[in-house]
């Protein structure tokens, strides 16, 4: 009996372990996206996104894979939470910085913390704020490129109009949404062609395909291509099982079809 209660607690030991192993990953997924509204005088754009990082720390491997192949950076919110020294964030930024441009919108978590403080350091640090609002981006031909964000949906501060009105109608519109279920007010008129967005974490910890939220990956409704991340960090526990960490290298162009 005690050998059995032994080999019990040695398997979930074992199974801890594994588990913290998954979520300590650091894995950069390569996307090609092509869109046949998309401009061709931008050739290919590259965005490095990365979302949920919460209390980890940004591994050099990440920024080593990434330097010199992206254009611009995303943070797709829960940047920081409750607890999370703000030196911590703030060597995030800085290694962020070394890639390229940051881009960040407001999660849920982000909002644990002294958000006053937050938002005021990250203007410090050069990182573009895109809380209902859009930058603009122009190709040497005059096409145009929107990327657009939003507050945080669940409360009550996304203001989809807004953004969409600080952005440019004959533009090609990406849209960065913390909270996937903005596409329940995304409308074919809207012509937004990519919504980036995180939150979930793929479920987290999925036993046998199982888990609270579905599996991230790339979805489409219309003509809108939705891409949701598992994420970088970890929600509540360090641990990850069948929901890998994602950060992601998008690769944006043209194409025919």
């Amino acid at each position: 009996m005690i050998g059995i209660i032994l080999a019990v607690l040695l398997f979930v030991l074992l199974l801890f372990i594994y588990m913290w192993k998954l979520a300590m990953e650091n894995n950069v997924v390569e996307q090609h996206l092509a869109f046949p509204n998309f401009p061709e005088s931008f050739g290919e754009v590259k965005l490095f996104f990365i979302s949920d990082i919460h209390k980890r720390k940004i591994d050099p491997t990440i920024i080593a894979k990434v330097k010199g192949k992206t254009d611009i950076v995303i943070i797709g919110g829960d940047l920081t939470e409750k607890g999370v020294p703000l030196s911590r964030v703030e060597e995030n930024v800085k290694k962020l910085k070394e890639l390229g441009p940051v881009y960040f919108v407001w999660g849920n978590n982000d909002y644990e913390t002294d958000y006053h403080e937050l938002d005021a350091a990250l203007l410090n640090w050069g990182v573009k704020i895109l809380d209902n609002t859009a930058v603009l981006f122009q190709s040497k031909s005059g096409d145009k490129l929107s990327l657009m964000g939003v507050d945080y949906i669940e409360f009550g501060r996304a203001d989809l109009n807004e953004a969409l009105s600080d952005s440019e109608e004959d533009s090609f519109k990406i849209l960065v949404s913390h909270c996937p279920r903005i596409m329940n007010r995304v409308k074919e008129e809207h012509h937004i062609s990519l919504v980036l967005s995180g939150h979930t974490h793929g479920g987290q910890i999925r036993l046998f395909g199982f888990g609270k939220y579905s599996m991230g990956g790339i979805s489409k409704k219309g003509n809108t291509l939705i891409l949701t991340s598992n994420g970088y960090g970890t929600s509540l526990v360090p641990l990850r099982l069948g929901a890998k960490v994602e950060t992601h290298l998008i690769h944006l162009t043209h194409s025919e079809e």
